[in-house]
């Protein structure tokens, strides 16, 4: 494997460190931007661990996608009755999902690209009250 492999993962695990990160610092603004900056220089990190400049530049791009990509669903889920240890569960797992597919050749591109299309799309399609079952009330 070549070191465009070697950057990829690094891309795939910033993205799922950005993720884990977010669900459990998400819950607040502060803790958000605690999440995006931490996200930031823990996927860099992991980059030099790996190898050299190529992998920090990945490691902290993909730390910045997976934080920003998964904001929004941290947010809508605690906004709409999740709760914090709940919510950071569910996320954390997802984040273990995506670190091992990091593995896959090309997969950690494809995360990187993939994560804030997603949160664009969810910020996008966010209501902004939960209807629940008043919608089903007809008085």
């Amino acid at each position: 494997m070549g070191d465009w492999y070697w950057v990829g993962v690094c891309l795939g695990l910033g993205v799922a460190l950005g993720i884990a990160l977010t669900g459990v610092l998400g819950s607040s603004r502060s803790g958000l931007l605690g999440a995006i900056v931490l996200a930031v220089a823990g996927g860099a990190a992991l980059g030099l661990v790996i190898d050299n400049w190529d992998e920090v530049v990945a490691g902290g791009l993909g730390g910045l996608a997976g934080a920003f990509g998964s904001a929004p669903l941290t947010r809508g889920a605690l906004r709409t009755g999740g709760t914090r240890a709940g919510t950071a569960t569910i996320i954390g797992l997802g984040a273990l999902i995506v670190a091992a597919g990091a593995f896959v050749p090309l997969v950690g591109y494809l995360q990187a690209l993939a994560a804030p299309a997603v949160g664009a799309r969810l910020r996008r399609r966010a209501g902004r009250r939960f209807a629940g079952l008043r919608t089903l009330a007809r008085d």
